[in-house]
């Protein structure tokens, strides 16, 4: 079992096909999905990696976070998430996680928190058909009707579908097929709407009722850092030849080799 990642929601869009048809998308971006710490089974008891994505003010974290980020060399994070995984496939700390940990053509699971619909009645929270439009029937057309029974129970039962507030809950949409990655902007395009809006934090995993791929990364997908680009040009300093001297300076540099080459043999000999 692989970790998820945590992406956040950009909006929809389209892709054409080579047929010339299309395919709605969103679009989900990873912004530097790092891990912080590994959960072992001796220590804690299971196995997990907390991963952590965004980017947070260090005024506005606390000094134990900051240690913790300190140790894992990344930099404080805004959303933090544990998931867990088996035992070959734990992530090293301070890894950094790329939109390659999925491939094209997979299915994954993605959770989100639903949109907010506020204090809905129960034709547009539960689907009720609602009460008749004629037939004496004035006032209650969008009513629930009876909740209860008679003097016996005497209470209307828990569970009851009653109005009351819709929607802001944690929801996953299973199955989503990834239809392309851009490793180079981090994006990941899923099939399909994903719940929560513009903005939201959204978290994406191998998908539970598809098997996984082949051709999966094991244990992750992970994005090599790049150097300082002070570091970059010391290495390359180092590896390239000496540069050669002009044809002029070598030639006259002969010259004078010779010419006191000829002074210590005359010398020599007198």
């Amino acid at each position: 079992m692989r970790s998820g990642i945590i992406a956040q929601k950009v909006g929809m869009t389209r892709l054409y096909t080579d047929e010339g048809g299309h395919v709605p998308v969103t679009v989900l971006k990873v912004d530097d999905c790092e891990v912080l710490a590994v959960r072992t089974k001796e220590k804690d008891g299971y196995v997990a990696v907390q991963l952590g994505a965004g980017k947070a003010k260090e005024k506005r974290v606390a000094q134990p976070q900051r240690v913790q980020y300190a140790k894992a060399n990344v930099t404080p994070k805004k959303t933090v998430m544990e998931f867990r995984v088996s035992d070959d496939c734990v992530i090293p700390v301070g890894s950094q996680l790329s939109v390659n940990h999925f491939i094209k053509g997979q299915f994954v699971d993605v959770t989100g928190i639903s949109l907010g619909k506020g204090f809905a009645g129960v034709m547009k929270r539960y689907n009720f058909s609602g009460d008749n439009a004629t037939h004496g029937v004035s006032g209650t057309h969008r009513s629930a009707g009876s909740t209860g029974q008679r003097q016996d129970p005497g209470r209307v039962f828990k569970n009851q579908k009653m109005p009351g507030h819709m929607g802001a809950e944690q929801v996953t949409v299973q199955n989503l097929q990834v239809v392309a990655l851009d490793e180079e902007n981090g994006l990941i395009m899923v099939k399909g709407a994903v719940p929560g809006f513009d903005g939201t934090t959204i978290i994406v995993k191998d998908a539970v009722k598809k098997a996984l791929p082949k051709e999966a990364p094991i244990p992750a997908g992970l994005k090599t850092k790049e150097q300082p680009a002070a570091e970059v040009k010391a290495e390359a300093a180092e590896q390239a030849p000496a540069e050669e001297q002009p044809v002029a300076e070598t030639q006259a540099e002969t010259t004078e080799q010779a010419q006191a080459e000829e002074a210590v043999a005359s010398t020599d000999k007198e």
